[in-house]
């Protein structure tokens, strides 16, 4: 395969995730030292999501912020092109491409796509700058890791016995189905799989458990799988990473703003501490209890995307200021849940039967330590602390309104011919479908289970339901691997779904009043969700025949869903190679029911399959909504041809004076700004 998909972004949008405004309007120092701390400990996890990325991702983390400090830090590419001997810029800057990419998804393979990138300066030039840094160490580095850099064999991450890349089961070569066993005995023994990792061996398979402590917590059991193969955990997984987190949380835990919040950051610390994910669970039913504090954080082990089995997190930690204007729309929106529920297509029976409105708050995101920042959440994603406690939605503002202040060149929208009428509403429609999609997407449905044995949460009776789920199973854990995809699906056509079928209840919520504002952001959500399902080709591999991000397939889904519904068509007179097409919606169709009533009939089944536990009839169902099929892979080649590359956010850093006081320091939007962020947040490779 050519080298050319696999390429660093070049000319990536560099963007400073600016907080600074809301950090400094928090109202007392306290408020601020809990906020440092807090990102402090979110920072300290960076070496647990490269470890989980890649088994070079951490050395070349080591090596990016070793040559920026052996050059004695440059403030700007300028400063790169002038230290940095022997090497043309345009070389240079292809090596700050490739730092900026893998910094701002913490690993060598893309966070929103799961592809490995590459650089485009050429492993001998990079060797050059390397060794004029006279430095061994970090040429031992370069050396030891140059194939992981370069070679595109496992391209995508995955189940190893595939062909593919997962570090989520590292040093062994372990199959799907042993992987499965695995998590099938931790699941009978209602162990929390969330902060492991599964190694196997000639004669057991090892469950590495992340902790600062090495205490098994689990010596007294004797577990095998059902082939009779030895379980042994082993505590302390990435242990001296985990001690220092825990040291940033006990000085967190000194200025909480009430006894919620101590419980809170008390709970994180216990499960940082040991291992016990239970303790994590019970956070977050703190975290859930904590109503719009000014200082937002959620740590830990949260969405299990990147793992193939789809049960182990990545680590990930938010700290964020609440944005008041934005959340008093989310307020309203709350408010009116009850009546859009209502409307959405499914009997009572698939849905709670009280719905206790969440706390959703616009935050200004100061801190999101992951592999990338998404633009809205709902969480915690335990299934029974959402049923019995709640749950909080959370729209980033500042990542919705994200832009360069000095673009590269000018933006041009694919695939379209309405360039004006697209971005004078994008952002607006985006912010409504993250908020349907957070509250009413992800807060919608009742799963249908057999609490204990003889006890169900519905009436068996009703002769609709032949299927639920059993005592302790999960949703997640049902599903597998899809699941995340699935859920995606769902809660973007719940958004769409709502505001195509009633834009005059749900756009003035968001300030959208007139009836041709109302409009034109149907049709601009509508076009948003189709080509965004046209550019989720570039994450299908059709070698693999596997889907490389759960959004995209789901906005794919949906793509191929309205499509058949004649809702829009492909334009083009350039087959085979596309060059000219377009999507050209019927506007009609968006406001005479043939949208809403397609939408409709995939969300109901989706809700339906997943409500039930019916995963046998889900997954098929599913599978057949997202299958690319030759009708849409013709165009994967003009997608990759004219993709563009995906924003790179800087965040900022705080600094602990020695009076006390807390400064924010932000950077310039350029590769050495990104550089520069993570070398001051302190965390080195040994």
């Amino acid at each position: 395969m050519s080298n050319e998909l696999f390429y660093a972004d070049s000319e990536s949008p560099i963007v400073l995730l600016s907080a600074k405004k809301h950090f400094d309007q928090l109202s007392t120092p306290e408020l601020k030292k809990y906020a440092h701390h807090l990102s402090r400990a979110s920072f300290r996890g960076t070496k647990v999501v490269l470890r989980s990325v890649s088994p070079e991702s951490e050395k070349i983390y080591g090596l990016i912020i070793g040559i920026h400090e052996a050059l004695g830090q440059p403030k700007s590419n300028e400063e790169y092109f002038a230290r940095v001997k022997d090497l043309d810029e345009q070389d240079i800057l292809h090596y700050l491409e490739y730092a900026s990419q893998f910094l701002s998804n913490l690993g060598n393979y893309k966070s929103f796509g799961d592809r490995k990138f590459i650089p485009r300066v050429s492993p001998e030039k990079f060797e050059i700058l390397v060794r004029q840094l006279n430095n061994e160490k970090l040429l031992g580095w370069f050396l030891s890791k140059k194939k992981g850099i370069y070679n595109t064999d496992k391209g995508l991450l995955g189940y190893p016995d595939k062909g593919l890349l997962s570090t989520y089961y590292p040093d062994s070569e372990i199959s799907q189905a042993e992987i499965d066993a695995v998590n099938h005995v931790l699941k009978v023994e209602g162990i929390m799989p969330e902060n492991t990792r599964v190694t196997k061996n000639p004669t057991e398979f090892g469950v590495l458990v992340a902790s600062a402590s090495g205490k098994n917590l689990y010596e007294d059991l004797d577990l095998k799988t059902d082939s009779g193969v030895p379980i042994k955990f082993h505590f302390g997984d990435h242990y001296r990473d985990f001690k220092l987190i825990v040291q940033e949380l006990e000085q967190a835990l000194k200025y909480v703003a009430n006894e919620t919040q101590a419980k809170l950051i008390q709970y994180y610390i216990d499960a940082f501490k040991t291992g016990d994910m239970q303790a994590h669970k019970k956070s977050q039913i703190e975290w859930v209890k904590d109503i719009k504090p000014e200082v937002e954080s959620n740590i830990g082990f949260i969405e299990t995307y990147r793992d193939p089995s789809g049960v182990r997190g990545e680590w990930e930690g938010l700290v964020a200021m609440v944005n008041h204007e934005r959340t008093a729309k989310f307020s309203s929106l709350v408010e009116n849940a009850g009546k859009f529920i209502a409307q959405l297509p499914w009997d009572s029976i698939y849905e709670k039967d009280t719905f206790t409105p969440p706390d959703f708050t616009s935050l200004e995101v100061l801190t999101f330590a992951g592999s990338g920042v998404p633009a809205g959440i709902n969480i915690p994603n335990y299934d029974d602390v959402r049923l019995n406690y709640g749950f909080k939605n959370v729209s980033l503002g500042n990542v919705l309104s994200a832009n360069p202040k000095n673009p590269k060149k000018e933006e041009v929208i694919t695939f379209i011919d309405e360039q004006d009428l697209f971005k004078k509403w994008r952002d607006d429609a985006f912010e409504v479908q993250v908020g349907l999609h957070e509250l009413l997407g992800h807060g919608t449905g009742k799963l249908l289970q057999e609490v204990s044995p003889g006890n169900f949460n519905f009436d068996k009776s009703d002769e609709r339901i032949k299927t639920w789920y059993e005592p302790n199973q999960t949703w997640g854990g049902l599903f597998g691997s899809i699941a995340g995809s699935y859920e995606e699906c769902r809660a973007e056509l719940v958004a769409l779904y709502l505001i195509l079928k009633n834009p005059t209840e749900v756009l003035p919520i968001f300030g959208i009043t007139s009836e041709q504002d109302q409009k034109e952001t149907c049709y601009i959500a509508s076009l948003l969700m189709v080509r965004a399902g046209l550019l989720g080709l570039e994450f299908w591999d059709p070698q693999a025949s596997k889907w490389g991000q759960p959004h995209m397939q789901a906005r794919f889904a949906i793509m191929k869903q309205l499509h058949k519904a004649g809702v829009f068509k492909f334009t083009y007179s350039s087959a085979p190679d596309f060059s000219d097409l377009k999507i050209v919606l019927d506007e009609a169709k968006l406001h005479d029911g043939t949208a809403v009533d397609a939408l409709g009939e995939f969300l109901g089944n989706l809700h339906v399959f997943k409500c039930t536990g019916n995963r046998d009839g889900g997954v098929e169902y599913y599978s057949e909504k997202s299958d690319v099929g030759p009708e849409y892979s013709q165009f994967r080649d003009i997608v990759l041809k004219e993709k563009k590359p995906r924003k790179q956010l800087i965040q900022a850093n705080t600094v602990l004076k020695e009076d006390g006081s807390v400064e924010l320091i932000e950077y310039e939007e350029s590769e050495a700004g990104m550089i520069q962020s993570f070398f001051d947040r302190g965390v080195r490779v040994e």
